[in-house]
This record gives structure tokens, sequence and C-alpha cells, in this order.
């Protein structure tokens, strides 16, 4: 049995799920999300919940269980609060500053690297060392928030780069003399 998958959805007030077939269609004040369940899983709306149950007992239900329920929970909190991502740049000369909704880049590169952001997705810049993503679509905020990352990953010798907030850089000890 999932344990994520039993426990139910609560839809709060302002939000609307429609139900049609396996079509899950999530509107609220952050925007609207759409989904289709696997055909394994039953969706069933009562009140102001949802649940999730698994159609059969095969291993593909069970495993599409909880991630259904996890996925329509997230596409509920994405229309309602919304999901932030915050990177930090590390290392002298690296700064970040909006060009419309664009972001700007100076990581160490010879030119600006220019960023514009997906669908759903905005930049906030409150210092020029730190990056705030926001969006209601909480795989599109972490995958953007991935390749910018990836563009200036930190090193392990001064800890240069780009960072999420809070991460730890594992530091390596420099050439002996």
């Amino acid at each position: 049995m999932s344990r994520i998958g039993k426990k139910t959805i609560a839809v709060p007030k302002g939000v609307t799920v429609t139900l049609d077939g396996q079509n899950v269609t999530v509107k609220g004040p952050k925007g609207e999300s759409a989904w289709t369940v696997a055909d394994e899983i039953e969706v069933k709306q009562e009140g102001d919940e949802l649940s999730l149950t698994p159609r059969s007992d095969t291993p593909r239900a069970r495993a599409m269980w909880g991630l259904s329920r996890t996925l329509v929970d997230n596409m509920v909190v994405g229309v309602t609060t919304g999901f932030e991502k915050s990177l930090e740049l590390v290392g002298v000369g690296y700064r970040a500053a909006m060009k419309g909704d664009a972001l700007s880049l100076q990581l160490g590169f010879s030119h600006e690297v220019d960023i514009a952001p997906p669908a759903g997705v905005s930049f906030a810049v409150p210092k020029q060392t730190e990056i705030k993503i926001s969006g209601a679509d909480k795989q599109a905020v972490g995958q953007i928030a991935s390749v910018i990352r990836k563009l200036r990953p930190p090193e392990p010798y001064k800890g240069k780069g780009v960072r999420y907030a809070g991460e730890t850089v594992r530091r390596k000890e420099g050439k002996k003399k």
C-alpha cells in the first residue's frame, strides 16, 4: 500500500478542480494546470477533497498511485501558493541583472549569458548575487533552476559558481608544497 497515495488532497477555497475521465484540470488564483492521470488510477472528488485509488493490484498501478497523487497535489499547491527556488552567485565579478523579463548573467565568461523565462515562470533579482525563480509549475521552476546552475556549477577548490540557496559545497584542499 502506498502511504502517499492513501492521503487525500484538500482543495482550498478559490480553487476549482475539473475531472474529465483521466484528465484533471486545476484552476486557481496563480493560473491553471492540467494533467492526464494514468489509466491504472481512478480519481474521485468528494466535496472539497480528491482521492486517488488504483484500479488493480498490478506493480505498475501501485507505482503510479503515489506519483499521480503527488503530481495532482503539486498542481493544487502551484495554483494557490506557487513554487520558488533561490540561487546564489559566488565569485568575484559574478552577478545577475534583469533585461526586461530575461535574466542576464555575468559568470566569468567573455560574454553575458541571457536566459528567457519559459512560459509560467518568472525571475527576480533582489541582489546582484541572488536569483529567485517562481512559478506555478514545480517541474518547470526546478528545471530552469537546474539549467542556470549547470552554466557554472560550484567548483570544489574555491567554491565559486552558481549554487542553490543553502547548498553546501564540499571543499577540497589545494595543492601542497
